[in-house]
């Protein structure tokens, strides 16, 4: 059983009584509904107490919106909700992961560009103090995967480094910036991703390491970071085989199952051996790595919990799948003392954050006032002084910079977008042109001569040698959820390089760092990792020689292949 005194909870003999007492007053439906992370999809007010009243829900997540209809959602559900709700966003790399027009910060693999752990603090200030304005109370960061495969493409930008010193470094960073703001960290994803290139949202993922291999890694990352403190833990839909053997001598390869399933990681290595106290969330029910698994979903549902995961993120249908936890909980899948194991840990958190209180006192959603924090001039300059740390030149061989418009004033912008990204569900198509838009801007601000127009063919060499005295190739290819891995798209054949060995090609990745695989042949190769303006504004600042580059690159950048590094 969970010891709601120590860390990470410190709870005082006041909050464990709110605990013990709340727990002792609810029915076993209002017991179960706990037990369910619920996604928002209708946020009408009738809806939002429908959900509320008849599934008694513990916490809240929801795609991303304005910042004024985020906070009179989540309004509405604290006013309804019995038991205070913890209210999930997504601040990864900043405000734009909660809040459509929040600000966007660094991803992981920019902080690790900048080998500081100021860095990942002032990115998770930023997140807390906007996801807090609308009423967030609960962060799904910082992702403490390892990117050991340069063709994951889950992690690869998300993640920090293959360094678990670095990644524990930045980690205890953001967890200082999340504290700045009554705000719980959940770090993710348990037993770690980032060794493999499949998604998790396609097919279970398999972390291969040996038992040692993973301690000396991915083992040592988790236990200094719940030495830290760290309140709850997110479990991915990835397996870890040579563990399970480990912890379960004879079982079978059929038998092996993602960590969400899998009581001897969960329980036996998370909760066991690294000693952890705090609250355990799946990873989101919906994706295949969790619903291909050779086990019917109404198995799956209770087995979660039985497992030794304490809230199930996301229900498919919300009627079946809390039908699916009732009877796993009566048939005693689920049993008495995990069930009340769990729900001390969920409401240990809420109390831990003094949920309970503010509830009281009408305070669980700030005051509407605080959104005008939100992508406010502060923060986005914040954001420019990052970009100016992180931008990172790999190689210039031929010098074709500095990139001015006295040596190249004609200049040729080719954009290689991508095809957006599966989220909860959803295909949300990205920013391209905005960012097309952007650059071609800035561009002409800078006094190039530049333009984006597709030409018809690839026609004679010798003619677009004398339209154009270079060409900057930028690559915004990202998304997940569609395929296993995320290479260039060369939608028209005149974009592909046909160029690169007769003009200048200055090739920019706003995205993955590691698009050297489709265009080795770059003599010029710069990764900005983050798209939006502040960030295109540094990586331009940069090439046109008005900024020194102080951005630092990982080994993985040049994708394991000798011709990507010349």
């Amino acid at each position: 059983m969970v010891d709601l005194k120590a860390k990470p909870y410190y709870l005082s003999e006041e909050q464990i009584q709110w605990v013990e007492k709340t727990i002792l007053t609810m029915t076993i439906e209002e017991k179960i509904g706990q037990l369910f992370v619920n996604m928002v999809t209708d946020r009408s007010p009738e809806a939002l107490r429908e959900v509320i009243n008849t599934y008694r829900p513990g916490a809240i997540r929801y795609q991303n919106a304005l910042a004024e209809v985020l906070y009179e959602q989540n309004r509405v559900l604290q006013e309804e909700a019995k038991i205070p709700l913890l209210i999930a966003s997504n601040c990864e790399m900043g405000g734009n992961g909660g809040i459509e027009g929040g600000t966007p910060m660094a991803n992981g693999a920019a902080v690790a560009a900048i080998d500081r752990e100021e860095a990942a603090y002032e990115v998770a200030r930023v997140s807390a103090a906007e996801g807090s304005a609308v009423g967030c109370n609960w962060n799904f960061a910082p992702i403490v995967d390892l990117t050991c495969n340069w063709r994951n493409t889950i992690v690869q930008l998300r993640a920090f480094n293959d360094n678990p010193d670095d990644v524990i470094r930045y980690a205890k960073g953001f967890f200082k910036g999340i504290r700045t703001q009554n705000m719980a960290t959940c770090m993710k994803h348990f037993p770690g991703d980032g060794t493999e290139e499949n998604d998790q949202h396609l097919i279970m993922g398999v972390n291969e390491m040996s038992c040692e291999e993973w301690d000396a890694a991915f083992g040592k990352v988790y236990k200094e970071l719940i030495d830290e403190g760290v309140m709850t833990i997110m479990a991915g839909h990835i397996a870890l085989p040579q563990y399970s053997r480990r912890m379960c001598p004879g079982i079978k390869d059929t038998e092996i199952r993602p960590a969400t399933l899998a009581p001897e990681l969960i329980t036996g290595l998370l909760k066991g051996r690294l000693g952890f106290n705090g609250m355990v969330v799946t990873d989101a029910s919906h994706m295949i790595g969790m619903f291909g698994a050779t086990v019917p979903r109404k198995e799956q549902v209770p087995g979660a919990i039985a497992a030794g995961c304490d809230m199930f993120l996301f229900f498919n249908d919300r009627e079946e799948d809390f039908g699916y936890m009732m009877e796993g909980y009566k048939n005693g899948t689920i049993t008495e003392e995990r069930l009340n194991d769990a729900l001390h840990r969920i409401l240990g958190v809420k109390a831990a954050l003094n949920l309970h209180t503010l509830q009281a006192e009408k305070k669980l959603v700030p005051p509407k006032e605080n959104l005008k924090i939100i992508g406010c001039r502060e923060h986005k300059e914040a954001a420019a002084k990052l970009a100016d740390q992180y931008v990172t030149l790999v190689k210039d061989r031929e010098q074709y910079l500095p990139m001015t418009p006295q040596r190249y004033p004609r200049l040729k912008l080719v954009f290689m977008g991508g095809e957006g990204r599966v989220v909860a569900g959803q295909l949300l198509k990205g920013n391209d042109e905005e960012v097309k838009t952007e650059i071609l801007r800035q561009l002409k601000e800078a006094g190039f001569e530049a333009d984006a127009e597709d030409m018809p063919q690839k026609g004679k060499m010798e003619e677009f040698k004398k339209r154009y005295d270079a060409v900057l190739l930028v690559l915004s290819v990202d998304g997940f959820a569609q395929y296993n891995t995320m290479r260039v798209k060369w939608d028209l054949p005149v974009k592909q390089p046909w160029y690169m060995s007769e003009v200048p090609t200055i090739v920019l990745s706003v995205t993955f760092p590691n698009m050297l695989i489709d265009v080795p042949m770059a003599r010029c190769y710069i990764n900005s990792y983050m798209n939006h303006p502040e960030a295109v504004r540094g990586a331009l600042e940069k090439m046109m020689g008005r900024s020194e580059f102080k951005g630092r690159y990982n080994d993985n950048v040049f994708c394991e292949r000798w011709e990507t590094r010349f």
